[in-house]
């Protein structure tokens, strides 16, 4: 189930970054993580922490609701 709901984020997080025109590595600048964890998070091999979710949505500028669509 775990593993569901990583990718589910993933692409909504992917969509909504691609959306606002954000690299990889602009997202990572701006919520401080490194590119890579980003890259982790968009291909559903890091489960984020909620504050994380919420930084993201922040930066993005996006209610935290849109990456968390469809997770059950």
């Amino acid at each position: 189930m775990k593993d569901e709901r990583n990718k589910k984020f993933a692409k909504n997080l992917k969509a909504e970054r691609y959306r606002k025109g954000v690299t990889q590595a602009q997202l990572a600048e701006l919520v401080d993580v490194s590119e890579s964890t980003v890259s982790l998070l968009e291909r559903g091999l890091q489960t984020p922490s909620i504050f994380l979710v919420y930084d993201i949505a922040n930066v993005l500028e996006i209610d935290i609701n849109e990456l968390l669509k469809n997770i059950q």
